[in-house]
């Protein structure tokens, strides 16, 4: 009888000190997963839009967020002045441009000719 409380009274595994650091890894594994697959291509996606955006010039071709088209004639810290069609004009502010156009080609043709 008293082998039988025995039997009954050990945990599982053995020794049960380890259970603790066993449990810790699947969330280590899950916050590694995240960053790789959310975090960090965020995070690079934001870095190339800052630079984009230092790198704005008068002529460039550019699209706002709302979707407007147009070519930049004058440029300030905070505003862009479009040109987006014979005689109009419009004042947008710096961060909702979202692109400019060619931005990727430049890019790509920069690598292209390191590579060469």
């Amino acid at each position: 009888m008293i082998d039988l409380a025995y039997a009954i009274g050990q945990t599982p595994g053995g020794g049960g000190g380890v259970g603790g650091f066993s449990a810790l890894i699947p969330l280590v594994l899950m916050f590694a997963i995240f960053y790789f697959i959310l975090i960090r291509p965020q995070q690079k996606k934001q870095r190339e839009q800052r630079e984009m955006l230092k790198a704005l010039k008068t002529g460039d071709q550019i699209v706002t967020a709302g979707g407007i088209y147009g070519t930049i004639i004058a440029i300030d810290e905070n505003k862009v002045k479009l040109k987006i069609a014979e005689n109009v004009k419009i004042d947008v502010t710096r961060s909702s441009v979202s692109s400019r156009l060619g931005w990727e080609g430049e890019k790509k043709g920069k690598e292209g000719k390191e590579a060469s």
